[in-house]
């Protein structure tokens, strides 16, 4: 199951390994799209990269350092440091692919 994460425990969360990031709200129809494609995504490659979500109405300190403007934003970290940023709805088979090349 895709973690929700906060302000408070981002660092903690993210510092290692690959982890997906979804910035999202409840109110934004793209991001309830997606929200069935990281789940997706979490059962087939969840072994190796975590996928967690926040909520940016509830997160706004993480939200403005990492400059999210549109939601949904997906950031890739790997070992704590952002080595992609897609905006916008993603497909499974680009986010697969975009993942891949950090596991």
């Amino acid at each position: 199951m895709v973690q929700s994460i906060t302000d408070a425990n981002f660092l903690e969360e993210t510092k290692e390994g690959v982890v997906l990031v979804d910035f999202w709200a409840t109110w934004c129809g793209p991001c309830r799209m997606l929200a069935p494609v990281l789940e997706q995504l979490d059962e087939e490659i969840g072994d190796k990269v975590k996928i967690t979500k926040m909520d940016v109405d509830q997160n706004k300190a993480v939200a403005a350092e990492f400059g999210i403007m549109s939601i949904p934003t997906l950031l890739v970290k790997k070992d704590g440091k952002v080595v992609e940023k897609l905006v916008g709805y993603q497909p499974k088979e680009k986010l697969t692919a975009v993942l891949e090349q950090y596991i």
